[in-house]
């Protein structure tokens, strides 16, 4: 009787997975060794079409812009293939650039992590320490985002909804109150696919030789999708003395 009721509920549930949107999944590549670029990866299955892709993002963070020729975007439009397909694709296209870049020499600190599956947290704010020692020997370090109406992207004028930008302001650096604006859309790019809403998602932090350090911020990205809102993921980075 169990196991007719259990069958009988997953089945219930396939319609509502089948139209849902997709939400991908992120992984870090790393830091170079001086903490000048950040590099991560996102991967899933495109809803509507169901074709695997992977994208491999790498950042000058003391630029907060993308190196030239990344990011590296792969849909495999093969029923055949998987998503390990598309990561083991998107690597091999990039594998130049990470070398030249050291973009995987360190791993740098995952210093906070807070998914689309977390509901602990509303995603505006994030508190977090920049390195996991005990007793630690600073303070705290903290972000804020908020979200701004903007006029949609040329790509997106048909949906009323796709008008969100943001702006990501550091409020704390090592338990000392701040006001670092980290970001502040002025317009939506092409590349957010039709923006909804913004959460920060997590932290990444690498202690540079200088004694900086480099603090990027992931940004999950909610957008019109074909079957549901899709998720993906952008990152924020700043050296900070």
């Amino acid at each position: 009787m169990i196991r007719r009721f259990l069958a009988a509920g997953a089945l219930a549930l396939m319609p509502a997975l089948a139209q849902a949107g997709d939400f991908s999944e992120f992984r870090p590549i790393g830091f170079s060794n001086h903490g000048g670029v950040f590099a991560f990866e996102e991967f899933g299955t495109q809803d509507g079409s169901g074709f695997a892709y992977a994208n491999r993002y790498y950042i000058d963070t003391t630029t907060d812009s993308y190196l030239p020729g990344t990011p590296i975007r792969v849909t495999l439009e093969d029923g055949t293939t998987n998503v390990n397909d598309a990561r083991a694709e998107a690597a091999a296209q990039a594998a130049s650039i990470e070398q030249t870049s050291g973009a995987a020499d360190d791993p740098g600190i995952f210093a906070a992590f807070q998914p689309a599956t977390e509901k602990s947290s509303d995603g505006f704010f994030l508190r977090y320490q920049s390195f996991a020692i005990e007793p630690f020997p600073g303070g705290a370090w903290s972000v804020e985002l908020t979200e701004k109406t903007l006029d949609p992207s040329s790509n997106c004028t048909a949906f009323d909804r796709a008008d969100k930008g943001f702006r990501l302001e550091m409020k704390e650096t090592n338990g000392t109150p701040r006001s670092i604006v980290l970001h502040d859309d002025t317009s939506i790019p092409n590349s957010r696919r039709c923006p909804i809403s913004y959460r920060i998602a997590g932290a990444m932090t690498h202690a540079n030789p200088d004694g900086s350090t480099t603090h990027a911020i992931l940004v999950l990205v909610r957008s019109i999708g074909f079957e549901g809102p899709d998720g993906r993921f952008i990152a924020v980075t700043r050296r900070i003395d």
